[in-house]
């Protein structure tokens, strides 16, 4: 029994979350029955894979492993010099954008332009850029430098919004104006997660530069298109083992370069406080 003067709240509501969990089934079945796919043919996907597979790798041609190497070189270098790009433009442009740091108009014009650009793929972007520079490797830094500055530009003000508001407000009450304020609080708090995210955004441009070869921008990706086109499967299978391993290799390095700045942030941080 309740105690007298006391009710029980009213039981919520499941009615926004069913009609919710429904609409989303509806659109769900929605696209599956628009795909007009034979669902037969699943069942045969496991033996197809399988025969590729023994064309691919027992075993692989490796008679263009020299080839397929400097082809990877070049895909890493385009990686790199995007990633490089992007840092270059979006980390500034991201400071700008953060809350305290710049003016309403500006942050939202900003916040804008990296939703824009994130709203369109690398493969489009290197599809525009093919008709101004050509069918160069060029052509695909360019586009992975552009394609990263929205998200790394959202990545860094995010990161500023995130921190402690001591330092700046120490700095403000010393007299620091706003660059002040960026310089010496600010950028100091955020450079390790920055730097994290652009190691990280290295990592994510290795993998699409052979994306991008395979829409003629050069690297390990066309070729992989070419043999691809010609069928010839065991060069096919040794080109994929190349990517796989110089993928994984990129990051690992990558990765424990990125562990290192965290964790020496964390152990500086921690040797202040004894």
């Amino acid at each position: 029994m309740n105690a007298p003067g006391f009710a029980l709240p009213p039981r919520p509501s499941r009615a926004p979350q069913l009609i919710a969990a429904g609409a989303a089934g509806i659109l769900i079945l929605a696209a599956t029955a628009g795909l007009d796919a034979d669902w037969a043919e699943l069942a045969a996907l496991p033996g197809a894979a399988w025969e590729y597979a023994q064309l691919m790798f027992a075993p692989p041609n490796l008679e263009k492993l020299p080839r397929a190497l400097f082809e990877t070189w070049r895909s890493i270098s385009m990686a790199w010099l995007g990633a490089l790009l992007c840092v270059v433009v979006s980390v500034p442009l991201g400071m700008l954008a953060a809350h305290g740091t710049g003016p309403a108009w500006l942050r939202a014009g900003l916040r804008g332009l990296f939703a824009v650009i994130r709203a369109f793929p690398e493969v489009i972007i290197a599809l525009i850029l093919l008709t101004v520079t050509g069918l160069t490797p060029f052509t695909g830094a360019l586009a992975l430098g552009i394609a990263g500055i929205g998200t790394q530009g959202k990545w860094v003000y995010e990161t500023v919004e995130s921190l402690r508001a001591d330092a700046a407000e120490a700095v403000a009450a010393a007299g620091g104006g706003r660059v002040a304020i960026i310089r010496w609080a600010l950028w100091p708090a955020a450079l390790p997660a920055i730097a994290s995210f652009a190691l990280y955004r290295f990592e994510i441009n290795i993998r699409m530069s052979a994306v991008l070869g395979l829409v003629g921008a050069g690297g390990i990706g066309s070729m992989l298109a070419n043999y691809t086109n010609y069928r010839e499967w065991d060069t096919v299978g040794m080109l994929l083992i190349v990517v796989i391993v110089a993928t994984m290799l990129v990051d690992a390095v990558s990765g424990a370069l990125r562990r290192r700045i965290m964790e020496g942030t964390r152990s500086r941080g921690l040797a202040r406080i004894r």
